[in-house]
């Protein structure tokens, strides 16, 4: 099908694999709320999981999805879902209970099912409702990580649209660069950014890029405002580029004017960690471990106050409203890092007393060797 991103035959071969988690996790199937999971499974690409919809892949490899008519033509067209079920919009309607039809269908009724609770779309209210539709039907267990850590090493194919969408944050960098000037607003640069992206044939992001100037270069978030470049400024800069919904980000700061000694000596310290970090970016080694690298680097000059309690995230299929996946870089992780993971490594250093900020991040391939860094930014400081 044209809308298809991958060959069928990848997509059999994600779904044999999650398949055999199911039956290494005493599963006999796994109802799906996560639209990253849907995408990657059967290439199903909508927006509509704001919406109730839920799918299903079993042990014994049958998928199936419940939607709405909105989606009806959708995912038959972007997907290679051969079962496709339709709840109807009305006043009262429950699609828990349409949910639970389709499963009885499956043969699901007196199984023990995995689920995908933390998901976006699967809100509060509809958990509870879907948990009020199963009971007495089936166990239900918490199963989100199943296809989540099936995701985490990216087949060959993945990795190129990976390197696509790191030339593509490579571009929007240097837009920024041009554009980046004492007196323009950071929503004119924002917006240059924006159709750097769109006219190299990327894809919207799955969250908003946090960009600010002034104090608000000290923020970690996107905000809204109006804010205008100074001539003597710090403007913080964490856009991401998305081809096919596959996700890199880079991070830094462009100064105007002059800069002071210590947005020097945090550019030191920052510079300092994420190359540590990429050199330590190999199979075998922790999360956590990781994340003790940084940190000690950025306490040999002094700044081990100003670094955060994470320094980065994997990355990957994405929708909103988060690019961000799981592991994150934080202290004690225990996941262990394997060849074809794809890292965000940022060093974000914050003095909240003076409002200063200073952060370097990239995007990177884990290999059997050193790491394959997809997009680039400059370790000295970048001054305009």
């Amino acid at each position: 099908m044209e809308f298809l991103q991958f060959t069928h035959e990848e997509y059999k071969q994600r779904q044999h694999a999650v398949s055999q988690s199911l039956v290494k996790n005493n599963l006999d199937g796994l109802i799906l709320f996560r639209q990253e999971s849907m995408y990657y499974l059967t290439g199903y690409d909508t927006s509509g999981y704001t919406m109730f919809q839920g799918g299903y892949i079993g042990a014994d490899g049958k998928t199936a999805l419940l939607t709405r008519t909105a989606d009806r033509l959708q995912s038959r067209m972007t997907s290679i879902f051969d079962d496709i079920r339709i709840w109807i919009d009305h006043e009262g309607a429950n699609p828990g209970e349409d949910l639970r039809d389709m499963l009885a269908d499956l043969g699901c009724k007196g199984k023990r099912l995995g689920i995908e609770y933390h998901a976006y779309g699967l809100t509060g209210l509809r958990a509870k409702m879907v948990d009020a539709a199963m009971e007495g039907f089936c166990e239900l267990v918490e199963a989100t990580d199943i296809v989540r850590e099936v995701r985490l090493i990216k087949s060959p194919a993945e990795l190129d649209y990976i390197r696509t969408s790191g030339a593509l944050c490579d571009d929007i960098f240097k837009t920024s660069l041009e554009k980046t000037r004492p007196g323009v607003p950071v929503k004119h640069v924002y917006g240059a950014m924006m159709q750097t992206l769109m006219e190299g044939d990327g894809d919207p992001t799955a969250s908003r890029w946090p960009m600010g100037a002034g104090s608000a270069a000290a923020f970690c978030r996107y905000h809204t405002g109006s804010e205008v470049i100074g001539e003597n400024d710090q403007v913080l800069f964490e856009p991401a580029a998305a081809y096919r919904h596959y996700h890199t980000c880079t991070m830094y700061n462009i100064l105007t004017g002059k800069a002071g000694n210590e947005h020097r000596s945090m550019n030191l310290a920052a510079s300092d960690a994420i190359d540590a970090c990429q050199e330590a970016l190999r199979p075998g080694i922790t999360v956590g471990e990781l994340y003790d690298v940084h940190l000690k680097a950025v306490e040999n000059r002094g700044h081990g106050n100003a670094a955060l309690a994470a320094c980065g995230y994997t990355l990957g299929i994405s929708y909103p409203p988060t690019w961000m996946d799981w592991p994150m870089l934080w202290k004690g992780n225990p996941q262990v890092i394997e060849a074809g993971m794809v890292f965000f490594i940022h060093i974000i250093l914050i003095d909240p007393e003076n409002k200063l900020s200073m952060c370097i991040g990239e995007t990177a391939i884990v290999t059997d060797t050193a790491c394959e860094r997809v997009n680039h930014i400059p370790r000295e400081l970048i001054m305009v």
